[in-house]
C-alpha cells in the first residue's frame, strides 16, 4: 500500500513540474516555417507540447537524441531538455558523442574539482576538447553536466582506435547492421558527405569506421547507468541506420526512445525517429564549391 501511495506522489508531483522556459531561436531561416517548433510523435501521429514529449521521453531508461553539430538551436533544446528531464526523473548518466575514451579520466577530475569547490580557469583545455566540436555551442551543456551528481561519459572511438579501423576493419557481427540496404545508404551518405572526391577505394574503410563507431556507442550505452541519455549526431541515433540496429545486434532488449531535433524542411520518418522537434535553420551553403577543381 505504501508503495503504491509512493507511486502516486511521484506522479503527481511529475504532472506538476515547472518547465524551464524555452530558448529563443537563433539560426536565421525557417522561422515563417509552419512547421517551426513543432514536435510529433512519428509513431501515433500526434502533435506533442513540450511538456508532453518530456513526459514521454522521462519514462525512457535509455534516450538517444541526435543534433546537427552546427546549430545552435539544437544546442540549446538539448540543454532545455536535461533541465527539463531533471524536474520528472533523476538522470543515471549522460553519453556524448563529442568524448572519447581518452577524455574520461579528465571529465571524472573534473567533475571531483568542481564539486569540491575549485575554480578552472580553462575548461577545454583541462578535457582535452577536440577543435572540430565548436565549444561555444558545446561549452553551456558540457559546464552543466560537469555540475550535476551523475555521470557524464565518453561516448566515441579514440583517434587511435578509428586509425586501426581504418586500416583493418574488423567483422561487424549481427544481422541487423550488416544489412546490405543499410549498408548502402550508409555508403551513399559517405560518398555525398565527402563531396563525392574519395576514392572508390577507401569507402569501405570509411564504412567501418561510421558503423564501429555507432557499436561502440551502442555499448557505452549498455554500460550506462540508467536512465541514460546520449547525444550525437542525427545520422548516428537513427533506427534505420544507426545505433538502434546495433542495440538490436548485441542482443539489447531494454526499452529506448529516439528524438530528432532537425531543421524545417528537413522531414523525419517513422522508421529514423520516434519524436521529431522542428527547429529554424542554417543557411544553406555549398561545403563543396571550394573543394571541386
Amino acid at each position: 500500500m505504501r508503495r503504491i501511495a509512493l507511486s502516486l506522489l511521484l506522479l503527481l508531483g511529475g504532472c506538476q513540474a515547472v518547465l524551464p522556459p524555452l530558448p529563443a531561436w537563433q539560426s536565421p531561416q525557417g522561422r515563417e516555417h509552419a512547421e517551426l517548433g513543432q514536435i510529433h510523435d512519428l509513431r501515433s501521429g500526434a502533435r506533442l507540447t513540450p511538456a508532453q514529449l518530456v513526459e514521454q521521453l522521462a519514462m525512457a531508461p535509455r534516450l538517444l537524441v541526435g543534433e546537427r553539430h552546427d546549430n545552435p538551436d539544437h544546442h540549446a533544446l538539448q540543454l532545455w531538455l536535461l533541465r527539463a528531464l531533471a524536474a520528472h526523473r533523476e538522470q543515471g548518466s549522460v553519453l556524448l558523442e563529442m568524448l572519447t575514451p581518452a577524455q574520461q579520466g579528465k571529465v571524472d577530475a573534473l567533475r571531483a574539482s568542481l564539486a569540491s569547490g575549485q575554480q578552472v580557469a580553462d575548461l577545454p583545455a583541462a578535457l582535452a576538447w577536440e577543435k572540430g566540436w565548436e565549444w561555444a555551442l558545446y561549452g553551456p551543456i558540457v559546464r552543466h553536466l560537469l555540475a550535476q551528481p551523475s555521470p557524464l561519459l565518453a561516448a566515441n572511438l579514440d583517434r587511435a582506435q578509428v586509425l586501426d579501423i581504418y586500416r583493418a576493419a574488423p567483422v561487424l557481427s549481427g544481422a541487423a547492421s550488416t544489412a546490405e540496404g543499410v549498408r548502402t545508404t550508409l555508403l551513399a551518405h559517405i560518398r555525398e558527405s565527402h563531396c563525392d572526391l574519395l576514392p572508390a577505394s577507401q569507402l569501405p574503410a570509411m564504412l567501418a569506421v561510421q558503423q564501429q563507431r555507432d557499436r561502440r556507442m551502442a555499448e557505452a550505452l549498455l554500460a550506462a547507468p540508467e536512465p541514460s541519455l546520449l547525444f550525437a549526431g542525427a545520422y548516428h541515433v537513427r533506427r534505420d541506420l544507426g545505433i538502434p540496429l546495433h542495440l538490436r545486434d548485441v542482443g539489447d532488449k531494454a526499452d529506448f526512445r529516439v528524438l530528432i531535433l532537425a531543421e524545417v524542411g528537413v522531414p523525419v520518418s517513422a522508421a529514423e525517429a520516434d519524436f521529431v522537434w522542428y527547429t529554424a535553420a542554417l543557411p544553406e551553403q555549398d561545403h563543396c564549391a571550394k573543394l571541386r577543381p
